[in-house]
């Protein structure tokens, strides 16, 4: 009994240790730059957005040749825009660029925080259990994230290993992370409500401390 009372009280001195050398952080540190840009929507109007978008769903059915009509009607409207002064085709294209620009800044990771020794709130979803106990896991920012919602961006994200590690019976624990900030992108299969999909994650941690939320 004495031994076990020891061996818990070394546990919580060392946890103790760990939270007090480590930088507490939140989710918005871990963004990392973005730059701004011009946005070409943003003098159109709601009709011509909606324009914008029913030739955007037109042209896809135009390539996949499920309907005969779609690269006409697609014309047309693009006509219609042009007698506005606007380009269709170019607004389609800036909104791939743009799209592809966020996506970039997604996944890059602070290189302020990494390296750094840190300490973070979040929910612990499951990648790999020992028994009831979770050795492998994704902190996400909000519950539900990945399985109810879409995934956060890429930088968003933490994969964790825990060998010692956490017990939990339900998805989403809150709980407090403890470790090194590591940059290492990757993409994790998990299970969601519409089938398996690939997480991309920018950020991993070996985790010295795994603590409930709130202790």
């Amino acid at each position: 009994m004495k031994a076990l009372l020891l061996s818990a009280a070394l546990t919580l001195t060392a946890s103790l240790g760990l939270a007090e050398q480590a930088k507490d952080i939140e989710w918005a540190d871990l963004e990392g730059p973005s730059s701004a840009f011009e946005n070409p929507f943003e003098n159109l109007t709601d009709l011509q957005m909606q324009t914008l978008a029913r030739i955007l769903r037109l042209d896809y059915l135009a390539e996949t040749e499920t309907d005969a009509n779609a690269k006409e009607d697609a014309t047309g409207l693009r006509a219609e825009l042009a007698g506005e002064g606007i380009d269709a085709d170019f607004l389609l294209a800036e909104r791939l660029r743009i799209m592809t620009k966020l996506e970039n800044e997604s996944r890059m990771p602070n290189d302020a925080i990494v390296g750094q020794t840190v300490r973070m709130p979040g929910y612990l979803l499951p990648l790999e259990l020992d028994g009831n106990l979770a050795v492998e896991f994704l902190l996400v920012p909000t519950v539900g994230a990945c399985i109810h919602t879409p995934p956060p961006p890429a930088n968003q994200i933490v994969h964790v290993r825990y060998p010692a590690g956490y017990p939990t019976e339900t998805l989403f624990a809150p709980v407090w992370i403890t470790g090194e900030l590591r940059s290492e992108f990757d993409s994790h299969s998990l299970y969601m409500v519409d089938g398996e999909a690939d997480v991309d994650v920018t950020y991993t941690m070996d985790a010295d401390s795994v603590i409930a939320y709130g202790s």
